[in-house]
């Protein structure tokens, strides 16, 4: 009996080790991720053909969200109610930014992602770029994205993209603020943007 104690107090004494080293690494990472920008470098094009860099992040606090022309819900959906919300917060633009990158640069050069997003807004500027390049930044900005044929039996035809739904939003130094989720309650998602102009 006092072996199975002595063995049952050295499992619990090592868990706890593992806890603290867990709790420690998991600290060091978030204050790594507070303290410097978010995402990677980038050189990709503006929707009016001007080069763009993660430079435009840092300017002022930034909503940021990733779809694509094609997108049949969310983004038409996002995109729309992303303009509201800024409206709403930042009435004359010169506090919030907001940019939406395509996640399917084959078909939304960025003249085009300029007429889309320009029939809802003129707040939200459209990113996209070279493909393999668009595809790097996306994925340094930890967004999944995936090709999906429509149908299974041609799957070089056409085609849709799942996506990552969520507005990341950050602050004027680049860095990850929060995320605002598709069909957040638009008072919580203002309330958001509202804290990170604060910022």
């Amino acid at each position: 009996m006092k072996t199975l104690r002595i063995i049952l107090w050295a499992a619990v004494l090592v868990l706890g080790g593992v806890l603290a080293w867990l709790t420690f690494e998991v600290t060091r990472n978030k204050e790594q991720i507070a303290e410097g920008p978010f995402g990677v470098p980038f050189e990709l094009v503006a929707q009016n053909g001007e080069p763009i860099t993660e430079e435009a992040f840092r300017q002022k606090p930034t909503a940021l969200f990733f779809g694509f022309t094609h997108c049949p819900e969310v983004c038409p959906t996002t995109l729309y109610e992303l303009n509201g919300w800024m409206q709403q917060v930042d009435p004359d633009g010169s506090k919030l930014a907001g940019y939406f990158v395509t996640v399917d640069p084959e078909r939304d050069s960025p003249e085009l992602l300029g007429q889309y997003i320009s029939n809802v807004t003129d707040r939200i500027v459209g990113i996209s770029g070279p493909p393999e390049e668009v595809v790097e930044m996306a994925k340094g900005f930890k967004v999944y994205f995936k090709k999906v044929p429509l149908d299974e039996k041609d799957p070089t035809g056409d085609y849709t993209m799942d996506h990552t739904a969520s507005v990341f939003l950050l602050d004027k130094e680049g860095r990850f603020a929060g995320t605002i989720s598709y069909g957040e309650n638009p008072e919580t998602a203002v309330k958001k943007l509202e804290n990170l102009v604060k910022s």
